[in-house]
């Protein structure tokens, strides 16, 4: 049963994007420190845990690995980049695959509770409670090519440049890396001039709503993709609630 679980969580195509880019395990000269663990133990009980939403103390034993050992091994991944570097290397699959549409890329951001820790802020929208925003950037389909973090009282449009900015340089069917998409959506939040023509400097051309002008009902046309895309991540339960103290391990 476990092994089943396991490979639901972690399947073998997924585990070999995974394994290559995990730091190996190198014992120390003198000895003693902690002993090896299998990695893809580690990896699926990381999972687990961001997918049933349960703490880490509550880490099943079935797993074969001790909650301590998962969450050091965890944090050291996070500081190594173990999980950017995952997410260019599953952006180069429907990339070199011609399964990225850059025709357009889709801007918007969503608010979490969190308990404690940094990137957090009062809510404007949860009577001034303590959270947390997820700021996510996505291809015209809704597949996410930037996910950032920030306080829950940080304004949407702040994060718009530097998103766009760190946008990975994806693998393509033909010709080189692409990082820059034809056009930029987003909702009234980002309605701002300086924005639009920082992004014509780009080479990008804005299709922001324009408040006082578009109409409300109308601006899911293509929208409704980047919240579908913001839903399948919360539908992640450890998400849903920020526990984490450390907002770039939430991230």
């Amino acid at each position: 049963m476990v092994d089943e679980l396991s490979l639901r969580l972690v399947p073998d195509a997924l585990w070999e994007i995974v394994e290559p880019l995990i730091p190996r395990f190198a014992a120390r000269p003198q000895g003693g420190g902690s002993a090896p663990v299998d990695d893809r133990a580690i990896f699926t009980a990381i999972v687990f845990v961001l997918t049933s939403g349960c703490a880490w103390r509550h880490l099943p034993p079935s797993f074969g690995v001790t909650v301590p050992t998962a969450h050091r091994r965890f944090t050291a991944w996070a500081a190594a980049g173990v999980f950017e570097k995952l997410h260019r290397e599953v952006l180069d699959r429907p990339g070199g695959a011609g399964e990225l549409d850059w025709s357009a890329a889709i801007l918007d951001a969503a608010s979490v509770r969190a308990k404690k820790g940094s990137l957090t802020g009062p809510s404007p929208i949860d009577r001034g409670k303590k959270g947390s925003k997820i700021h996510v950037l996505s291809d015209s389909n809704g597949i996410p090519l930037v996910v950032d973090v920030s306080g829950a009282n940080t304004h949407d449009s702040t994060l718009l440049q530097p998103m766009v900015s760190v946008i990975p340089p994806v693998k393509s069917r033909r010709g080189p890396r692409r990082r820059r998409p034809g056009i930029l959506r987003a909702d009234k939040g980002y309605d701002y001039d300086v924005h639009r023509r920082w992004l014509r400097a780009q080479g990008i051309v804005p299709r922001t709503a324009r408040r006082g002008i578009d109409r409300n009902d109308r601006l899911g046309r293509y929208r409704w993709k980047i919240e579908r895309t913001i839903a399948w991540l919360t539908g992640c339960r450890r998400l849903t609630i920020r526990y984490e103290r450390h907002g770039e391990h939430f991230a």
